[in-house]
């Protein structure tokens, strides 16, 4: 789910005997070490040199630029993997892009520690979203500007989303996992992951925080 940080079981995510592939890439060999060093305390984890479909790729940045955004774009769209950015500072106008090119889970440098990758890490792997409370603020007020500046003006009409696709967005948004919305609405946690995995086919959405930055933008949360 969309979530701001929390302390959670990391090791339970991966499921019993389940490992996640993780690869890393950083700006200097200092930081890719001291990630990698982080991740192989866990045994949840299975670092791999290269990227693919399945693999969860942590990708570290002092502060995102043009070439940043590029290889976030390469990782997901053209290797398939699911994105984890580790970032020092990003700019209000690169944090849409940043989730619209397919990264669900953001971490600031600052907050790194072994924990807090790993929990970054699995959410990505299940397709959830994890960003930091003050980042998923500044999300939702720059959609909400988005929106705003976008109301009134003709262009195309809104796919549209259902009244129970809204109710777990909505939920989804306030950091809710698919446990937590599935007893909230009183539905199967099949239900729920159904629910998502719909809407995000149908419109295209590349993960959950995707899908809630379309919801907020367009007006439904």
């Amino acid at each position: 789910m969309l979530n701001s940080p929390r302390t959670t079981d990391t090791g339970r995510a991966a499921g019993p005997g389940r490992r996640t592939p993780v690869s890393v890439t950083a700006p200097d060999p200092i930081s890719r070490e001291g990630a990698i060093s982080q991740l192989r305390r866990h045994p949840e984890i299975e670092l791999r040199e290269e990227t693919g479909p399945g693999t969860v790729a942590l990708l570290i940045e002092d502060a995102l630029d043009d070439a940043g955004l590029t290889r976030l774009r390469r990782l997901v769209r053209s290797e398939g993997a699911r994105a984890v950015l580790v970032v020092g500072t990003i700019r209000e106008n690169e944090l849409l892009d940043v989730i619209e090119c397919g990264v669900g889970a953001i971490v600031w440098r600052r907050e790194a520690t072994d924990h807090r990758l790993v929990q970054a890490v699995l959410a990505a792997s299940r397709g959830d979203g994890d960003l930091p409370s003050d980042l998923l603020g500044r999300l939702i007020n720059q959609v909400g500007t988005l929106h705003r500046g976008a109301a009134g003006r003709p262009g195309s009409p809104s796919l549209g989303l259902a009244a129970r696709e809204v109710d777990v967005l909505r939920l989804v948004a306030e950091g809710l996992d698919t446990g937590e919305i599935a007893s909230k609405l009183s539905y199967s946690e099949r239900t729920v992951k159904n629910v998502m995995h719909g809407l995000t086919t149908r419109l295209h959405l590349r993960n959950r925080a995707h899908a809630v930055a379309y919801a907020l933008r367009e007006g439904y949360i």
